[in-house]
């Protein structure tokens, strides 16, 4: 297919923990054939240009029994390869590129996009690790009121990487705090040394030294350097593992590049992207929008913290910008902050995650812009252009806007506009700089995890917006063949609009101009393809969020230096057991009370739900279905809910393993409701 590529998911075991020793599961292939390389040697000697291999030759082993893997084979045979895809942006895409900065240049005046002259400032010595810790919900760790167990339980879900990251921040504030002659906090080596913190942190206690040599000479070395000569053709497909934390497979990546095989020169990439499969674990895939929003927070903090770790390790500057305070223009839709445009449109459509204007806007281009040839390259008429935001601006809300009067590329100027003209980025002021980093990262499994932090870390009306960007440029890509519009070409028409902000600093357009382009273009065409994979939430936050709400569930009692000694009273099933759990039904005024189902290993989230609709809303006693204009009768939409306990809320996938999940949350509730109306950009 033309852009956006399916992530191919597979079952794993229903173990979800990512403590360090499984660390080692992660492997590398590294058998060295000097026969294959000296017949590779000649043959690329006899030809000058020669297809350059992939950076991401890694070969993954999946903790994955026989069953899963034959299924993992089924999915894998289901879906086709990916069409022949353009290895790098031909002239005419760099062309588009530059000319795409300079109209930006000149809409908003080279003054604007002066790196000295900025609304944005960096924050203060010592501020920004504070706004740091703050952000990361471990602002405890700086309060003089706070008491030791509060900071145990926050720390107690971290990886020994990500205590190492909040250690550097701790000391870096620490030093800032000193330098102004003030009391500094306390250290942070006293937390982590206090019997809480060893009792609740035995991955940082007793895991093994982890190797501090500098990712200088290693961290932007593609993982096809540390492969074999014979393994170095571009793959097919790649293997992402969401188990385990995502900086700590960083720290694995370093591990293996200081093994003696992997002193291999390697070349430049070919550009070409491998099909993604996610090993599916028993639990299910979460989605962003599958968890309330007290769970979202957690997970949002947790991110932060691997992705700190994770910068450091890739030694990639995360130094954030704060906006200054800026006059918001006096209109309606153009150049007004997404969440006002929000509160506005929601009292219109309650339901609604972007602004109405997108979303009509969005609707046009898909219907009459998707098949026009070079759609978002073709420049509209600038006249038509101003002409239409004027009217926009005055008619829009009052219903009197036309829409058939406007030509596709027109639209596709004003979709760029609106974007660019944001009072602050779409990928945010602090993020800004971080998102465009990713260009420098040369492995792309590593790029692949800091987008889906990222993205994690977006508020959530700039992540539904850039969903719903990416889902029409998306369409735009599988139309290849009618528009002439091919994933590089919309990936580098697109990059000077979402990384060029007058609000924030950018070097995208500092040094040789090629190279600036493919790598922005780089990032943008990952987030097109991998979308799917990046809007949701990996196994180990949420295994960290459940962890982290245990523990502040829980009640101490200290004695003989503050030993926990009343024991966890809740029930726990015993192995081996198939209970019946009793599930709630609440769906709307139709049906309301409860239900009995009989649990065993095989059984999922789909089996359950389609009892419930045999027995309650599709039995000839209890129809509750609504007919339909056409004859046919329409049933609601229903999911099941796991709720409390270790979790808040959580809207569980139909291939949810329910005995695996009563096992890892025995004091939650399961409760049937109506989905709620998933709109654009969801």
């Amino acid at each position: 297919m033309g852009g956006r590529e399916k992530v191919v998911l597979s079952r794993m075991e229903p173990k979800m923990q990512f403590s360090y020793f499984r660390l080692n599961t992660f492997k590398l292939r590294l058998d060295h054939n000097p026969t294959c390389e000296k017949k590779r040697m000649k043959k690329t000697s006899s030809k000058k240009k020669a297809r350059d291999p992939s950076p991401t030759e890694m070969s993954v082993e999946p903790l994955a029994s026989p069953q899963d893997q034959a299924a993992a084979e089924h999915t894998r045979s289901k879906n086709s390869p990916p069409a022949q895809e353009q290895e790098q942006p031909d002239k005419l895409c760099l062309e588009s590129f530059w000319s795409e900065v300079e109209t930006i240049r000149q809409g908003c005046g080279e003054a604007d996009l002066d790196p000295t002259r900025r609304d944005s400032r960096q924050s203060e010595e010592g501020e920004q690790e504070e706004q740091w810790l703050a952000d990361a919900g471990l602002s405890t760790l700086i309060s003089e009121d706070s008491e030791d167990v509060d900071k145990a339980v926050l720390l107690s879900t971290l990886t020994r990487t990500q205590a190492e990251a909040v250690q550097r921040r701790l000391d870096s504030y620490t030093l800032s705090r000193r330098k102004k002659n003030k009391l500094p906090p306390r250290d942070v080596r006293d937390i982590f040394s206090s019997p809480i913190a060893q009792a609740l942190l035995p991955e940082s206690q007793n895991s093994k030294d982890l190797p501090q040599k500098s990712m200088a000479s290693v961290a932007k070395m593609p993982f096809s350097a540390v492969s074999p000569e014979h393994q170095r053709a571009a793959p097919k497909e790649e293997f992402l593992i969401t188990d385990i934390a995502y900086c700590e497979q960083a720290v694995i990546f370093i591990k293996q590049a200081n093994f003696p095989l992997n002193n291999i020169p390697y070349r430049k990439e070919d550009g070409t992207l491998p099909r993604v499969i996610c090993p599916k674990c028993r639990l299910g895939v979460t989605r962003i929008q599958d968890l309330s929003h007290a769970d979202m927070k957690k997970v949002r903090q947790l991110a932060l913290i691997d992705m700190t770790a994770l910068c450091d390790l890739l030694e990639l500057e995360v130094k954030r910008h704060k906006t200054g305070k800026r006059k918001i223009a006096e209109s309606t839709l153009f150049g007004v902050p997404l969440a006002t445009l929000l509160e506005t449109d929601q009292k219109i459509r309650p339901n609604t995650s972007i602004p109405l204007f997108l979303h009509m806007l969005l609707s046009f281009l898909e219907k009459k812009g998707v098949d026009s040839e070079g759609i978002l390259r073709v420049p509209g008429s600038q006249s038509r252009i101003k002409l239409l935001q004027q009217n926009l601006e005055a008619n829009f809300y009052r219903s009197r806007f036309n829409w058939d009067e406007v030509s596709p590329n027109d639209a596709a100027a004003l979709l760029k506009k609106f974007i660019r003209e944001l009072p602050d980025p779409l990928l945010t002021a602090e993020y800004l700089n971080t998102f465009s980093a990713v260009r420098d990262i040369t492995e792309l499994r590593q790029k692949l995890h800091m987008l889906n932090l990222l993205i994690l870390l977006l508020p959530e009306p700039n992540r539904s917006t850039l969903k719903a960007l990416l889902e029409f440029l998306s369409k735009v890509v599988n139309r290849e063949k009618k528009n002439r519009m091919n994933l590089w070409a919309v990936a580098t028409i697109m990059a000077p609009n979402l990384f060029l902000h007058k609000a924030v600093p950018s070097r995208l357009t500092d040094g040789a101009e090629k190279g600036q382009a493919e790598k922005a273009a780089d990032v943008i065409r990952l987030l097109i393809r991998y979308q799917d994979l990046l809007w949701t939430v990996p196994n180990f936050l949420m295994s960290q969020v459940r962890r982290l709400n245990e523990n502040s569930n829980r009640r101490y009692q200290f004695k003989n230096l503050l030993r926990k000694i009343q024991p966890d009273s809740r029930e726990k099933p015993e192995k081996n057991s198939e209970p019946r759990r009793t599930i709630k039904i609440q769906v709307g005024d139709l049906v309301n009370g409860t239900m009995e189902f009989q649990l065993n290993i095989n059984c999922r989230t789909s089996d359950l739900l389609a009892q419930f609709y045999r027995q309650f809303l599709r039995s000839p006693e209890n129809g509750k279905g609504k007919m339909r204009r056409n004859g046919s009768v329409g049933y609601p939409d229903c999911a099941l809910y796991e709720v409390g306990g270790n979790i808040g809320e959580h809207c569980l996938d139909t291939e949810t393993h329910l005995l695996d999940l009563y096992n890892s949350n025995p004091g939650g509730e399961w409760v049937i409701k109506t989905k709620p109306n998933v709109g654009r950009g969801q």
